[in-house]
């Protein structure tokens, strides 16, 4: 029957499918089903049902479809995840708006649909990841570890520091979403393997050298020859580029600078007692609560069979607790979460801040020392609940804080004046967008110049990245307006206008005809070294040695015997280029040539290949460069087997929500 299934999509069996695929569908909607996926998708990768491969994409056929979605909350988490790292690998060249560009976000679109590739190729694989599991890479993860042993109360206390808090069990249920993506990419990768004798071949080419002769030639003399009209056309013609005005600005500001304000020194006893009663809290550690529990776990999803029968698990265990059992030994035998389970229940100290969910946090927090309590019932399952120790909360005497407090009044003070002098600015721009005179004159600060400058050559003020960035924006260039303030550092900032901006342009041929006949004549230069430097290859191609042709011509010439790949010797380019040329072949050389910076050339002849010498590569080194070489080889196939299943599934993003 699957068969015919996947044969045709007529008959009575296609059409009893189509016929109950329209239930669901008038109850759920046409929108979704016609548009692609939900309103906050911003894409979807689908796949036909495994039992009928060649099944149709239009409705209502398309149901049977399985699917993953990247939604808009996935792709902005994951975006704002990468400007944090561009900014702080890039610090102050870091440009927020060059990073949203469209190439930027489908990009980082793409990293997405791949993990939703692997997820559905995972899914329709199969596969399913087993509580041990979860628990044994829980355990072996370094971060959750002391001594290189597991420790619970460290594992429990790194998930409530998360923002927002995480609880073990969504933690749990994230590693095994996590491990079941993952398994068939590791082990493909590491399934892949490297040969001795591809790991020898590897070795032979990197420890290879080459006996080389090397010869510099001299740069021509200046080229004086004239330039012709029609030579300084086709030039300036032919190279526009070289010859633009890059665009510039010329700037005002006023720099509003929070440190060059006068403030109060003395601190205000009376204030600062105030402060103390007033924030009392914050010098306050809350009360905290050690306690442990056992876990039967039942989802919130569950039948009312499996909920009831796990409420009667946990309340005869309750009862066990509460007649002198041992609440430990009953927690390992008992217990459903792996994050405590080994050590008897007990969970890291807990304050009432909102890191355990709320059924399970005011259980604890109405319990005396010593008491059991249960079942207590959570989106988990049920509890049972012991709690060990109760800590009370501590404060700070205003002597222990007076310091602290007299620093930030002063702070406070600080900042409240830059405030109050920047709002200033801010209204009397407001009131005259277009000039500063009228601001500096009510604040009483001088309107400052800066430039012209351009992207590339930025100077003073517009060296600040924050600063060149606003003044190439497009309003402030266009609409001649004050900009809103930009901070230089903490309390310290400026507001700027463009006064003139000229655009890049062509400088007109009078304007750059010396340097066209400069370009021209470095060009002719340029093109006699390389000619010297293959009419000296020919000579070596037709049996003259270079050592030979370097005394005849009074060349610096240099013997290099044995050079090794990679050595900066005379330059990183001309190594790179005796490397590239072929063999020599037996009783010849190897003749090529490279420029240098200076624009003179290198005539080099290569003489003998001496391969790696294998006796020389420690067993280690071999077994390392064997496992670097998988790796590679093993990211190449993962990267393979996403891009196959790409083909098979079907994949669509929509640019628009982006």
């Amino acid at each position: 029957m699957l068969q015919k299934l996947r044969d045709k999509t007529t008959g009575w069996i296609a059409t009893l499918i189509l016929g109950l695929l329209i239930v669901p569908f008038a109850f759920v909607g046409v929108n979704e089903y016609m548009t692609g996926g939900a309103a906050n998708d911003v894409a979807t990768v689908k796949a036909p049902p495994k039992w009928w491969e060649s099944a149709p994409q239009w409705w209502p056929v398309s149901l049977l479809w399985e699917s993953e979605e990247v939604t808009t909350d996935e792709f902005r988490a994951q975006f704002e995840q990468v400007r944090a790292q561009q900014r702080q690998a890039m610090g102050e060249n870091f440009d927020p708006r060059e990073f949203e560009s469209k190439e930027n976000k489908l990009k980082v679109l793409e990293q997405l649909i791949d993990q939703k590739v692997l997820a559905l190729a995972s899914q329709r694989a199969g596969i399913s990841i087993s509580d041990a599991a979860i628990q044994k890479a829980i355990s072996s993860e370094p971060a959750f570890q002391t001594d290189g042993k597991f420790d619970a109360q460290r594992y429990q206390m790194l998930l409530s520091q998360q923002v927002p808090a995480v609880t073990p069990l969504k933690f749990e249920e994230e590693q095994r979403e996590r491990l079941r993506t993952l398994l068939i990419p590791e082990a493909i990768g590491s399934s892949d393997f490297t040969t001795q004798g591809e790991t020898d071949r590897l070795f032979k080419l990197l420890g290879q050298t080459r006996d080389v002769t090397v010869a510099v030639l001299p740069l021509p003399a200046e080229d004086t020859a004239p330039v012709t009209d029609a030579d300084i056309k086709a030039w300036y013609e032919g190279h526009t580029a070289d010859f633009k005005q890059p665009e510039s600005v010329a700037l005002e500001y006023i720099e509003i600078d929070g440190n060059a304000l006068p403030v109060e020194t003395t601190p205000d006893e009376a204030a600062l007692r105030k402060r103390y009663e007033d924030e009392k809290a914050r010098f306050m550690s809350p009360e905290q609560r050690l306690a442990a529990h056992i876990l039967i776990g039942a989802p919130a999803d569950a039948d009312a069979a499996t909920l009831k029968a796990a409420e009667e698990k946990a309340a005869a265990l309750t009862a066990q607790a509460k007649a002198g059992a041992d609440f430990a030994a009953l927690a390992r035998a008992n217990s459903e979460d792996p994050g405590s389970k080994d050590t008897g229940g007990e969970l890291p100290w807990i304050a009432r801040d909102g890191s355990m969910v709320k059924p399970f946090e005011d259980a604890v927090f109405s319990m005396q020392a010593g008491e059991v309590s249960g079942p207590v019932k959570t989106d988990y399952g049920y509890h049972v609940l012991k709690l060990k120790e109760i800590k009370p909360g501590a404060g700070r005497s205003y002597e222990e804080v007076r310091g602290e407090l007299a620093r930030e009044q002063m702070e406070t003070a600080r900042e409240r004046a830059y405030n109050d002098l920047a709002g200033r600015v801010v209204t009397e721009t407001l009131k005259n967008p277009t000039s500063l005179e009228s601001a500096a004159k009510a604040v009483g600060l001088p309107v400052q110049k800066a430039g012209p400058v351009s992207r590339n050559d930025p100077a003073g003020i517009a060296a600040n990245p924050a600063v060149l960035r606003a003044a190439f924006s497009d309003t402030l260039v266009q609409d001649g307006t004050v900009s809103d303030p930009i901070e230089l550092a903490p309390n310290h900032s400026v507001v700027i206008r463009v006064t003139q901006h000229t655009p890049e342009q062509t400088q007109p041929l009078a304007k750059v005809r010396d340097a066209v006949i400069a370009a021209v004549r470095a060009n002719r230069r340029s093109k006699a070294a390389e000619a010297a430097a293959d009419a000296l290859m020919a000579r070596i191609g037709k049996g003259e040695t270079l050592q030979s042709i370097a005394a005849a011509e009074s060349l610096q010439v240099h013997q290099i015997p044995g050079m090794q790949r990679g050595m900066p010797a005379p330059t990183p380019e001309v190594n790179e280029a005796i490397f590239a040329a072929q063999r020599p072949a037996e009783g010849k050389v190897s003749a090529g040539k490279a420029e240098l910076p200076d624009g003179a050339y290198a005539v080099f002849a290569v003489e003998k290949v001496t391969e790696g010498d294998l006796t020389e590569l420690p067993a280690e080194q071999r077994a390392m460069m064997q496992q670097q070489l998988a790796q590679l080889g093993g990211n190449s196939a993962v990267q393979a087997y996403i891009d196959a299943m790409r083909k098979r599934f079907k994949i669509e993003i929509m640019e628009d929500r982006l």
